[in-house]
């Protein structure tokens, strides 16, 4: 991905306050286990009031239309997401400037909790988290022209593997369940990530 310009993230923020326009639409995309949900979190107390954060886990599909399709052990890959409503709100909140009410996802209930967060209307950025939202498969590529700034969180599968192991065993799973997960789907979602997605504005590394 040559054309990616690294940047340290403790300048993500000021970088972002470069950007013109009175609302911005900043894509934070990586592999599972990446940090996605930590750095949304700084890089809005960083930019204050005027941030909201937007999540892609919030239009996961529930767990019944999972079950229909034989879809449950592969939850959290591309095929799992409304990628048609998450798409439709992104172009609604480019647009708009009235408050919104945003899905979020639950992980201790494996469910999405439908408004869960609020987007103000005077929010200016809005802080887009995902795994796929730079992803090149039909439906998941209409996300990127509504983008202002993408950014890229690039770790070692390692590292990745170390993080969810931790995360499921947190999540009450056995070490069976927990290795079926982090290596017949997370793991293969971010591969997924890395051969099928266009290249970022800027990537972070530390």
């Amino acid at each position: 991905m040559e054309s990616e310009l690294q940047v340290p993230r403790a300048d993500l923020a000021s970088h972002i306050r470069q950007l013109p326009g009175e609302r911005l639409l900043i894509g934070l995309v990586g592999g599972p286990g990446a940090g996605k949900s930590h750095l949304a979190h700084e890089l809005a107390e960083a930019l204050g009031e005027q941030s909201a954060i937007v999540a892609m886990d919030g239009f996961h599909r529930d767990n019944d239309w999972l079950d229909a399709r034989g879809l449950r052990n592969v939850k959290g890959a591309p095929e799992t997401f409304d990628t048609e409503g998450f798409s439709q709100l992104l172009a609604r909140l480019k647009s708009s400037r009235q408050d919104e009410a945003v899905p979020t996802f639950d992980r201790d209930l494996d469910a999405t909790v439908p408004g869960g967060a609020n987007v103000p209307g005077s929010a200016k950025y809005l802080i887009v988290e995902g795994n796929y939202l730079l992803l090149t498969r039909p439906g998941w590529s209409d996300l990127y022209p509504l983008f202002d700034l993408t950014i890229r969180i690039d770790l070692p599968e390692e590292v990745l593997r170390e993080r969810l192991t931790q995360r499921w065993r947190d999540q009450g799973c056995d070490l069976a369940e927990t290795r079926r997960r982090v290596e017949e789907n997370d793991l293969p979602n971010g591969r997924t990530i890395t051969r099928e997605s266009r290249a970022a504005d800027l990537v972070v590394r530390d």
